[in-house]
């Protein structure tokens, strides 16, 4: 059997499927983001948060199901630090004597609990976390594309820019299908996998770039094959070291970080995708030609030797 960097994979000529595949994807989260809508966490919508330190470690069911058959509202309960405290969001305006009622309601069972704190976070800043967000990805992609275009050619930036664009509208289109909690962490995990994205596409892009240069056909599929298969080990490994540090910690690394390990789980799953497939495989309809990244060199050249 051929060692991974001796294969010459078809990606070129699987590209057609690949877009299918992206297209699907992209279709079903747009979908989900606009009908379904996300499950925006307390940081967003506002709500009360209450923190609550138990003797022994208790049940989180068991705690989300007296809360909910007392009359509480949206309950989400999960674990903070240690597996003996506990954090209490509810989606309900704020009572001064809330957190005693719950810490009353939560004795009455049989189980010895102190309250910590109880605080309120105001929808406004809900509001205003949700927008800055906004604009600070935006503000990040904006960045990547002139950077993008400063360093290679304003194809590849956009190039570059669309595959950013596929991977975020995935995870975030997977959160909304699956009404799974959308909070601060799981934004500063998009972030993350923008990052982590556009660096396995700019090690693409510059071997794409050597490969074009340097190559004696004029056959942009093969050569993108070429430049692809030679950076897929390179990939793989990065991609798959990160997978199981993600999963290490989406399995033991408690609530708090639960939604946080599994947005970057899927992004770097998408990202190890649209880096090998997508942002190379875009170049061609954008029509990327050899004339794009030699002609600015043979004039700088013949300039020099002007005397």
């Amino acid at each position: 059997m051929k060692p991974i960097t001796d294969r010459q994979i078809d990606f070129m000529g699987r590209r057609k499927l690949a877009f299918i595949v992206s297209a699907a994807a992209l279709l079903i989260s747009i979908i989900a983001i606009f009908f379904l809508q996300l499950n925006l966490g307390l940081d967003f919508t506002g709500g009360t948060l209450i923190e609550v330190r138990y003797a022994d470690a208790p049940s989180l069911d068991a705690i989300r199901q007296l809360l909910e058959e007392q009359g509480f509202r949206d309950v989400a309960v999960q674990t903070f630090g240690a597996s003996t405290e506990v954090l209490i969001r509810l989606q309900q305006a704020f009572d001064p004597d809330v957190g005693d009622q719950v810490v009353s309601l939560l004795r009455d069972s049989g189980t010895d609990v102190d309250l910590v704190r109880a605080e309120f976070v105001g929808a406004q800043v809900g509001d205003q976390l949700r927008d800055q967000s906004g604009m600070g990805m935006l503000v990040a992609l904006g960045v990547v594309m002139l950077y993008v275009a400063f360093r290679f050619q304003y194809k590849f930036a956009v190039g570059a820019l669309m595959a950013l664009l596929h991977d975020v509208t995935i995870v975030i289109g997977l959160f909304a299908l699956f009404n799974i909690e959308f909070d601060l962490t799981v934004l500063a995990a998009i972030l993350a996998v923008i990052g982590y994205s556009l660096n396995d596409t700019i090690v693409v892009y510059d071997r794409i770039r050597e490969a074009i240069r340097t190559s004696q056909i004029d056959d942009m599929p093969a050569i993108f094959n070429e430049a692809i298969n030679a950076t897929l080990s390179r990939t793989l490994a990065t991609s798959g070291t990160t997978l199981l540090v993600l999963l290490a910690l989406l399995l033991l690394g408690g609530d708090m970080i639960e939604n946080f390990a599994l947005a970057l789980l899927i992004g770097v799953v998408i990202g190890t995708f649209s880096s090998i497939y997508i942002s190379g495989a875009l170049l061609l309809p954008l029509k990327l030609k050899r004339e794009d990244l030699i002609t600015a060199r043979k004039e700088t050249e013949e300039e020099e030797e002007l005397p």
